[in-house]
């Protein structure tokens, strides 16, 4: 490697440690007053998905009282966007707070992975570049939305966002007077224009410790477009640029001296840091706004993860003997879509994979319920020769396509072939906090060739002890029986209160029930010996041997006891009493609005000292920080966070700080080595519980383990077209207390994975040389094959162990596959006048027509979709070939003379957007202008509700408007 790229690779490692940032703080401010990344995204994301709900209220004919301004909260707009005005089921807004957590950590993850990318900021007046980054992502989005990648669709989004609001704070946007955003920065076929040449200076020095006016009035007066130069290396810079400014930016101390600038209030410009978010915020509501129109308001609100449901996901084994696990797989979810479907208890995705040997998927990801119903029809059970099966290959395709927090089902009768993938699928475990359940049958009978021995089964319990789930043992003949537990989960919001398991003594537990709960039940696995006592706050008990007691029903199906909990249960504290020498769980959950989500975050010191998304076990001995946010409620103060460790039994409190909004960060100091859940328990006074104040407790099912090893690694691009590599350097270190221990060496085994089988190449092992401060380096490469599809997400996993084999660590990392979009310009609409009959007074007797042809040209990707943006008449079209041999689509439009305006909209096949406009106005006529006979019938009738009302005669005046926004 050449001294030049070993600095580079220095220096890039050394900005990730410090956390240097340049651009709005990613995450979280204590100043009081400065606005974040987060907070521009979040408000963004709040309102417009308000906006695309109270739309489709009014086209359905529904009220929408929510005022949607800053005040929105993820509950209100929850609540809001509930389709169901007399729904009696319960809302939970985990997903959305999810699913908003996601966009806003890729946000801030451009300050680690492209800290020194001038482009992804804006800086050094990389404008074009900058706006080829956004335009690329979003193409990349609305790729992976057509896909119903919804997951990657966020991550990338997160970081177009990014790039697109540091604009605001980097360039002089705002200092030149404008109030609204630069729509040019979304549209790739326009140009960007008033750019300050390489050559003019743009910049003079600033006055004492004030810039406010550093920038020459010759640039203002004359509109043109600049942004501050920036490095930590050098100072030097064209000469009369700009500085971005700040200690970190060697260019500013270099004439002329100072910065432009605004990412908070005590930046170069932060007199400007308002102005700056608030059009960032803009901004960001236009992109979405085109995304939106693109993909479709239902498509959006998903990609937005609003949802009050979770996923309906199964990998089941499909070899020779599990016919009936198969046939009660289709009959479970079979009854849920049918009992579901229509309600917003339906499921927001399904997914399925099939796994046997030597084979596994296709991955099935739909929110078509009947495209998974004809899907899981045809599976059916065949060979099988030997016993084990490619059941984690299924698995791993199952927790990298599901959202956060899903619950997974596998079926099998086999033990797994690829058990090597345990640590792999631990990883995605925890990345994932998804919880997976197995369903296994027949296990030990000792007359089948495919019968799991205990060694093999316990595979399937160190894994879903992991994730919170449960290993349920029966015979096929009882599995029907035990699937319950299935409909249980699909439930809405589903809450865990309380979880543990044991290696096999007596024990008492006992877990809290508020007034907010409902439908609460308790399934306990173990041994056939196993008993059991359940006791209220009152102190009535109920016996294992009771199946119809004073607090609950009992049923039981292999190693599984399900307890549903009378409706009348009270609140309080609650203690059962397990006795059994054998290896048992118990789990307790309920419906609740009250939930938590959290996520850990590490801290990283320098300009923008903050928090950044931490995807590795966090260390031994060191301090760990999480981000938690308590839903369903505004009225949770500072709740008491652990972590606990039953195996101790351990539980350590953590240090709250409040962020406001239900967010808190919690910080735990030399967290000493365990396998950790956390726990909280608070004091709620909202409305939504029974009564007030109220305790309450929530547990989080996955398991937060600690590691000794610390694994880091960064992609240059997280983008990767087919046919392309991407490299991917990785640091390995041991630590003592949290710190690398620099006089450490030692050699270590290194695995990387990814869940769709690229070609991909890494180190089997590396070793930690004494000398070298305690790390060792190495790469591993991944390959898109040139058949890759825009859209289709890959996950890597890269995993350290030491040579004792008895601790692991890892890091998970996110690509998406984008093919490079020359298809940029969007569908053109020319419109054409036809025949009116509005004269007469009553506006309702009458109709006018609009018609129009709109084509994406010759050489573009062709027209997708065509729909009503504003109107209430009557689409109808039809194809024609153009005499330039272009496909032309013509529309028309009828609607009754009240309503006298409409507008549509044309995306291509790549999400280009173009929009098409008539009106009927007062006292104009036009002569009827003849449209071309259509080569083919039509393809297409949709009817819209909604637009405006005249009650006065008109004339004919029909405009076509080709908008300035294609996108």
């Amino acid at each position: 490697m050449s001294t030049k790229c070993s600095v580079l690779l220095l220096l890039a490692l050394v900005l990730v440690l410090t956390g240097l940032a340049q651009s709005f703080n990613p995450l979280f401010v204590f100043d009081g007053n400065s606005t974040t990344h987060r907070d521009i995204t979040q408000r963004a994301i709040l309102q417009k998905t308000a906006e695309v709900c109270r739309d489709i209220a009014a086209a359905d004919g529904r009220d929408f009282t929510l005022a949607i301004d800053d005040s929105l909260t993820a509950e209100r707009v929850q609540e809001a966007c509930s389709s169901s005005e007399n729904s009696t089921s319960l809302l939970s807004s985990v997903l959305f707070h999810s699913s908003i957590a996601n966009l806003y950590f890729s946000n801030a993850n451009v300050d680690l992975v492209s800290v020194l990318s001038d482009e992804h900021h804006f800086d050094g007046e990389t404008f074009q570049k900058g706006r080829d980054l956004i335009t690329q992502g979003v193409s990349s989005v609305k790729a992976s939305v057509k896909r119903e990648n919804f997951i990657a669709g966020r991550w990338t989004l997160g970081r177009v966002c990014h790039t697109l609001q540091d604009f605001y704070s980097h360039s002089n946007w705002v200092e030149l007077g404008n109030t609204s955003p630069y729509s040019v920065l979304i549209t790739p076929d326009q140009q960007l224009e008033n750019l300050a040449g390489l050559n003019v200076s743009t910049c003079r020095n600033c006055t004492g410790q004030s810039c406010d006016n550093n920038i020459l009035p010759d640039v203002l007066q004359q509109g043109l477009l600049t942004s501050g130069y920036f490095s930590i290396l050098s100072p030097e810079k064209p000469e009369g640029k700009c500085s971005h400014g700040g200690s970190f930016d060697q260019t500013s101390i270099r004439d002329p001296v100072g910065g432009i600038n605004k990412d908070d209030i005590t930046s170069s410009h932060g007199s400007l840091h308002h102005q700056a978010a608030d059009l960032a915020i803009n901004a960001t509501l236009e992109l979405l706004e085109d995304i939106r129109i693109a993909v479709g308001d239902k498509n959006f609100l998903r990609l937005m993860g609003l949802s009050q449901s979770a996923v309906l996901c199964f990998v089941i084994d499909t070899t020779g003997s599990m016919s009936d696990d198969i046939a009660e797989a289709k009959r479970v979810s079979f009854d849920i879509i049918d009992s579901k479907r229509g309600t917003e208890q339906e499921p927001s995705a399904y997914i399925l994979v099939p796994f046997n040997d030597p084979g596994f998927g296709p991955l099935l990801t739909t929110t078509d319920a009947d495209t998974f119903k004809a899907n899981i029809n045809k599976l059916t059970a065949s060979g099988g020769g030997d016993i084990p099966e490619l059941c984690l290959s299924g698995l791993q395709l199952a927790l990298t396509a599901a959202p956060p927090s899903s619950e997974i089902f596998v079926f099998t009768d086999a033990p797994a072939k690829d058990a090597e993938l345990k640590s792999t699928i631990t990883a995605l475990i925890e990345s994932s906090k998804s919880v997976v359940t197995f369903m296994l049958t027949d296990v030990l009978a000792s007359r089948r060739r495919r019968a799991i021995s205990q060694a093999d089964a316990q595979l399937y319990r160190d894994l879903s002890r992991a994730s919170g789930g449960q290993v349920i043992e029966v015979s096929k003949a009882d599995l029907a029986m035990a699937t319950s537990v299935i409909e249980d989960s699909s439930a809405s919001a589903v809450v865990t209160i309380f979880q543990a398991g044991s290696p096999g003594k007596p024990d008492n537990f006992t877990f809290t029930v508020d007034g907010s709960l409902q439908n609460l039940t308790v399934y306990i696995t173990g041994a056939a010996s196993l008993t059991f006592n359940l006791t209220s706050p009152s102190g009535v008990s109920q016996s294992s041997g009771e199946s119809s007691g004073p607090l609950a029903s009992l049923t039981s199906a292999g190693n599984l006891r399900r307890l549903s909990l009378n409706n009348d249960s009270e609140t309080g504290l609650w203690e059962i009493k397990v006795d059994s020498n054998d290896p048992y769980s118990v789990k307790v959950t309920g419906q609740s609005s009250v939930n938590f989500i959290y996520n850990l975050v590490e801290a990283r010191e320098g300009v923008h000292s903050d928090f950044f998304l931490k995807e590795s076990r966090p260390l031994s001995g060191g301090n760990a920080s999480l981000l938690v946010t308590v839903t369903g409620s505004d009225s949770v103060k500072a709740p008491d966070v652990t972590l606990y460790d039953s195996s101790g039994p351990t539980e350590i409190n953590g240090t709250i700080q409040s962020l406001g909004g239900g967010n808190f960060l919690v910080t735990f100091s030399e967290l000493p080595a365990g396998d950790f859940v956390v726990r909280l328990r608070g004091d709620d006074s909202s409305s939504l519980t029974k009564s007030t104040p109220v305790s309450f407790q929530r547990q989080a099912s996955t398991q937060l383990k600690t590691s000794s090893l610390s694994v880091t690694a960064q992609a240059n691009s997280t983008n990767i077209e087919p046919g392309s590599t991407v490299s991917i350097p990785f640091t390995i270190a041991t630590t003592s207390g949290g710190v690398v221990n620099e006089t450490a060496n030692g050699m270590f085994t290194v695995r990387a994975t990814n869940d769709r089988s690229f070609d991909s190449s890494s180190p089997s092992s590396v070793t930690i040389e004494e000398g070298n401060g305690g790390k060792a380096n190495g790469t591993v490469t991944l390959t898109a094959p040139d058949t890759a599809t825009s859209g289709t997400d890959v996950t890597l996993t890269i995993e350290a162990e030491d040579a004792a084999a008895t601790d692991i660590n890892y890091v998970v990392l996110r690509f998406s596959v984008a093919a490079k979009v020359t298809d940029v310009k969007g569908p053109v609409c020319q419109g054409l006048s036809t025949s009116t009959n509005c004269t007469s007074s009553l506006c309702a007797a009458s109709q006018w027509e609009f018609v129009a042809n709109v084509t994406d040209g010759v050489n573009g990707t062709g027209i997708e979709s065509i729909t009503l943006r504003e109107g209430n008449g009557t689409l109808n079209m039809s194809t024609l070939v153009g005499p330039g041999g272009e496909n032309i689509t013509v529309v028309s439009y009828v609607a009754s003379c009240c309503a006298s305006r409409v507008q549509l909209s044309a995306v291509d096949n790549v999400g280009n957007v173009g929009f098409c406009a008539g009106q009927v106005r007062e006292s104009a006529t036009v002569a009827p202008v003849t449209a071309p006979v259509p080569a083919a019938n039509v393809t297409m009738n949709v009817t819209s509700t909604g637009g405006h009302t005249l009650s006065t005669s008109y004339g004919l005046w029909i405009t076509a408007v080709l908008l300035p926004l294609w996108k």
